[in-house]
């Protein structure tokens, strides 16, 4: 395994303000505080660039953290490294309430005829049949009743 290369972290003037104003003001995420200070002790120009391995040590945080720190900076820059990207991917609930009881009701009824009992398909096909929703995924279904203490038998 061949190491990986150190991104060098060249701050300017008004970066170096930012961060030491983060450090001196106000409350703030201690996940800000962390990389500010990775930051600061990471900067070539700084009085003193120290080596991942000693801004480990000094701020208990992993090697590889201090490494990811740099190299999103390099990548993305300051105000990405400090601050949390809000999440693009939310998923929302694919049944309310309503649909959710009607999902266990139908769990609970007996099975279609020819059918020993309901299969995951089966009750997603219905509840699409019954108009309940316009479509459904048999993994949600049984996300759904799994969540529920209902048992399909």
């Amino acid at each position: 395994m061949t190491p990986s290369h150190k991104v060098t972290i060249r701050l300017t003037d008004s970066q170096r303000q930012v961060l030491k104003r983060y450090l001196k003001t106000g409350t703030h995420p201690s996940r800000l505080l962390v990389r500010a200070q990775i930051l600061l002790k990471a900067d070539a120009y700084g009085p003193d660039a120290w080596s991942d391995e000693e801004i480990a040590e000094h701020l208990e945080t992993s090697r590889m953290t201090v490494m990811r720190v740099r190299q999103q900076f390099a990548a993305e820059g300051l105000d990405a490294t400090l601050h949390r990207k809000k999440p693009t991917g939310r998923q929302y609930r694919k049944l309310d309430g309503k649909q959710e009881a009607q999902l266990i009701a139908l769990a609970c009824s007996s099975a279609p005829e020819g059918q020993a009992k309901w299969t995951m398909k089966l009750l997603a096909d219905r509840l699409v049949e019954m108009e309940v929703v316009e479509s459904i995924d048999p993994a949600t279904v049984w996300r759904t009743l799994k969540k529920t203490n209902s048992s399909r038998g």
